[in-house]
């Protein structure tokens, strides 16, 4: 029986979270055992595409291919990217995609998505977010001529957490431990994302609105009691960028205009993923903070959530699947998106996201801060669930069911004339 050609187009050496994404999924098709892979090795944005010659990952790079089969020879195409750039190219195509921020997703994304045969998401924000329907309108008389929306199959594949490199650990890193020596709190609150696009309080993982409230809630303490907050950002952060975050930074002190000012760090570069697990556990790290108006599942906050440590986050979108009862959420509202926001092709102008109550967000990080022992035994729970249920094994398992549940044989040989010639 031969196996059916699969050609999987992914960012696979990018340091990214699709790159992540895109290398944990090649590996669970490796593990079947039922396809002839072939890679093709995608750019994503200013990523470095460096994770291939590390020593870690031969056994994927060793598929990567300039020259996949002929289109007429492909018979799973699977490609890894924003919707709007999916193509198919194979007999049967499969778009997979981190999802949408908002609550719903741009028309292009729609058109990307019914051009394949499956497309698969990490979470139900996601799936919901592709339920819109949009009017189709005639360009020449402005009527409605019909509806577009979603009319392929579309199913939840979550991001696992691989176990043996993400766990509770007391073994940190040279290179972690060198960073933390010039932090002289021993109570630190990590904030992992990018200063995305948007005005203050409208970029999406709303950092400078995490910075204002963290700074407002702690001023004036004392300096022994005072905590800090690491902002991890940035594999490709330039002396250029941390001069602008140095400045934003400095303006919302500035804004807030107290003499006694807890301190913010910034920790930027490229950091392997036992470096950021040794990050995740460093003593001084005691909870992950994120006010983030929208995730289609939110990585870090997944890797975080196997350290046994609390995780303070927006009660909204991806993160929902697996950060609810022994998570500590925000409540807020849902508004549109500020035109600052608007993405071409992305995030459209109609699109609505979450805005947390900082009122209540600051309730809960000074409640942390306090009481922080009180906020363990919820957190062990999360760890365990998270062990239960968002494992890289599982994902494996769901990957190979949709597999099997959705993509036709291929790998059926046709009998020989010898063959046919015996059944007349």
């Amino acid at each position: 029986m031969m196996k059916p050609n699969l050609v999987i187009s992914c960012p696979a050496s990018s340091r990214s979270g699709y790159g992540n994404h895109s290398r944990d999924l090649i590996r669970s098709l490796i593990k079947m055992d039922k396809y002839n892979i072939s890679i093709v090795d995608q750019r994503w944005g200013a990523c470095p595409r460096t994770e291939l010659l590390k020593e870690e990952f031969s056994d994927i790079a060793a598929f990567v291919t300039k020259t996949p089969p002929v289109q007429s020879d492909i018979d799973i195409w699977i490609q890894i990217t924003v919707p709007n750039e999916f193509q198919p190219v194979g007999k049967y195509n499969i778009g997979i995609t981190a999802g949408i921020e908002t609550d719903r997703v741009a028309p292009q994304w729609l058109e990307g998505m019914n051009r394949m045969d499956l497309t698969l998401v990490p979470s139900m924000h996601s799936v919901n977010g592709f339920s819109i329907i949009y009017d189709k309108m005639n360009q020449q008389t402005n009527q409605k001529e019909g509806e577009l929306k979603l009319e392929k199959p579309i199913h939840i594949l979550m991001e696992g957490i691989d176990l043996d490199v993400y766990n509770k650990t007391n073994k940190i890193e040279p290179s972690i431990q060198k960073y933390f020596k010039d932090i002289k709190e021993d109570f630190c609150f990590l904030v992992c994302g990018h200063w995305m696009q948007g005005e203050f309080g409208h970029d999406r993982k709303d950092i400078g609105g995490t910075i204002q409230t963290f700074l407002a809630t702690f001023k004036n303490l004392s300096q022994r009691n005072m905590p800090a907050l690491i902002l991890k950002t940035g594999v490709n952060f330039s002396v250029i960028e941390q001069h602008d975050y140095e400045t934003k930074i400095r303006k919302i002190m500035e804004s807030i205009g107290s003499e006694k000012m807890p301190s913010v760090y910034l920790l930027s570069g490229d950091l392997t993923d036992s470096e950021m697990n040794s990050l995740y556990n460093h003593p001084k790290i005691k909870a992950m903070v994120s006010f983030t108006h929208g995730e289609g599942y939110g990585r870090p906050l997944a890797e975080f959530s196997v350290t046994g440590k609390p995780v303070i986050v927006s009660d909204w979108s991806g993160h929902k699947d697996f950060i609810s009862a022994n998570g500590f959420l925000i409540p807020g509202e849902v508004k549109p998106v500020h035109p600052s926001s608007v993405w071409k092709d992305v995030i459209n102008s109609e699109s609505q996201w979450f805005f947390p109550n900082y009122g209540y967000a600051s309730g809960i990080m000074k409640d942390c801060h306090k009481n922080y022992k009180s906020y363990l035994e919820k957190s062990r729970k999360q760890t365990q669930y998270m062990k239960d249920k968002f494992s890289l094994e599982i994902m494996d398992e769901q990957f190979k069911n949709l597999l099997d549940e959705n993509v036709p044989r291929f790998d059926v040989e046709l009998p020989t004339l010898e063959e046919l010639q015996t059944y007349e």
